[in-house]
């Protein structure tokens, strides 16, 4: 950061590109393609100092180029972002005979999408889920759920007309098709289809007229109502199973979108763990709440190993700030102080660190009034120390505009490597170093008590007059030769004897 503050703001003309010039352009040129091989760049003399950069050489230009302001600027800054690039990072972990091991990437608990990476197996007790059957066909994927929808109505059908046609069967109407004075127990069923359409006109109460019972059939009567009655039940219980799948707020949940990483940095003198949520939807999410858990291995002080071991995250429970009032994208942030589980972690642990932070944000959707849950997670590696989140809300002519493309954007800040624990010792260490620094400058000052023992006749003479001095420190000093704290009372006195 010190190089790119002292070199690019402040260029001279002499680090620009090469440029030809008639006369002089080849000796400009020989000195360019010098100084960009050595990789070292001396300043004017009004600097004072000489700057050595990694560069890459480039072709001299054949013409002389007016570049503009945003020209230069893009250009510095791709510098800057090459040094960056070509900067060290931490070391890898050695193996036991030197070799570079790499890290092993942690296995999502939820992904970040909120999907939860977890799968129950071995599940003897499958009975339970027939206790439910309605929650159970709501959880089925679209493809089961539809086939359960088709084979719900397609099995009655079937069923009713298999029925139907067995009682044309053993009434003997279907030997009795071509006799007139014969009465059947349905009206023009001659077949095991007929039979199957008149079983869908009767439990769709659809009706066309050309299939009509008789009532020369109690057996059929009895059939007919039995078959509206299940017919409205299997109806109503696959229609809502529908109805529920299609109204679920799931996808409500794919416009709420969470930040792809989250950063720590200081906010207000404090380390803060910080991560961005916003509605992508104009509708709000109404009551909107916000959690947020630590997942980690633990092992207790009984030996006991934990492997998902769930901590709260404080984002404002105590103070009401986690219920939010999610118009435009906001920053939740969690204050890292001795209740937080980070208290110890410095930057060069929390690389070190194996842990991932879920996030939920739970509300209820304005147009539907259904409880809607989001979900996502943040891993070691998408935790950037020392970074923060830029802005992304401008005023606009009568509205507030937000612009999305900076969303997940982050910028570098100042913010120092060491444990919040460590950073409040060192604020207390300076507070305490203050305070004992002006406490002992005040102690050498001269109270008013020594000037009273020193110069009598003036204090009583100021004392007459209604003026009185106050010196910093001096109460300390009066009690102690008081005794019992009420010398001023006595002076009193002894002014009010004097003037009798």
């Amino acid at each position: 950061m010190a190089l790119e503050n002292s070199v690019f703001p402040s260029r001279p003309d002499s680090l620009a590109l090469p440029v030809e010039e008639k006369g002089e352009g080849e000796e400009v040129e020989v000195a360019t393609e010098a100084t960009a091989s050595a990789g070292v760049f001396n300043l004017s003399e009004e600097l004072g100092h000489v700057v050595t950069t990694e560069t890459v050489p480039s072709p001299p230009a054949t013409a002389k180029v007016s570049r503009s302001f945003q020209a230069k600027l893009a250009e510095r800054e791709a510098q800057a972002n090459q040094h960056r690039k070509k900067t060290p990072g931490p070391e890898k972990e050695r193996g036991r005979f030197g070799w570079a091991r790499a890290r092993r990437k942690r296995q999502r608990y939820v992904e970040k999408n909120g999907r939860c990476n977890v799968q129950h197996g071995n599940m003897r007790e499958t009975y339970r889920y027939l206790t439910d059957i309605f929650t159970t066909l709501v959880d089925l994927n679209w493809r089961c759920s539809l086939f359960v929808f088709v084979m719900a109505y397609a099995v009655t059908w079937l069923f009713f007309g298999a029925i139907w046609y067995l009682i044309a069967y053993c009434r003997g109407d279907l030997d009795h098709l071509e006799d007139e004075t014969w009465t059947p127990c349905v009206n023009n069923v001659n077949g095991f289809i007929s039979a199957f359409l008149f079983s869908i006109e009767t439990e769709t109460t659809i009706g066309y007229g050309h299939r009509v019972i008789t009532d020369q059939c109690p057996v059929g009567t009895m059939l007919l109502l039995l078959q509206a009655i299940l017919g409205s039940m299997v109806n109503a219980f696959m229609v809502g199973c529908m109805f529920v799948k299609i109204s679920q707020p799931n996808k409500r949940a794919e416009t709420l979108v969470f930040s792809k990483h989250a950063v720590i940095s200081l906010r207000d003198d404090k380390l803060c763990l910080m991560f961005r949520v916003g509605d992508l939807r104009s509708s709000h999410i109404v009551g909107a709440n916000m959690r947020a858990k630590l997942i980690r291995s633990k092992q207790t002080q009984e030996g006991e190993f934990i492997p998902l071991d769930q901590t709260d995250i404080s984002v404002g429970f105590e103070t009401g700030d986690d219920r939010l009032f999610l118009v435009s994208p906001l920053v939740i942030s969690h204050e890292i102080d001795t209740h937080s589980p980070f208290w110890d972690m410095s930057q060069s642990q929390l690389e070190k660190e194996d842990f991932e932070i879920v996030v939920i944000l739970e509300g209820m959707v304005e147009a539907t009034g259904m409880t809607c849950q989001a979900r996502s997670s943040y891993l070691t590696e998408e935790v950037l120390w020392g970074h923060r989140f830029s802005p992304m809300m401008l005023l606009a002519e009568g509205f507030f505009d937000i612009d999305y493309g900076a969303f997940h954007h982050t910028f570098e800040v100042n913010t120092p490597s060491c444990s919040a624990r460590d950073l409040s010792v060192a604020a207390a260490r300076l507070d305490a170093h203050l305070y004992w620094s002006i406490s002992s400058r005040l102690d050498e000052e001269p109270t008013l008590t020594n000037q009273a023992s020193k110069q009598p006749d003036s204090g009583t003479a100021n004392s007459k007059g209604g003026e009185a001095k106050f010196t910093v420190g001096e109460m300390t000093d009066i009690q102690e030769q008081s005794g019992q704290g009420e010398l001023n009372g006595s002076v009193a006195t002894d002014q009010s004897e004097s003037e009798t």
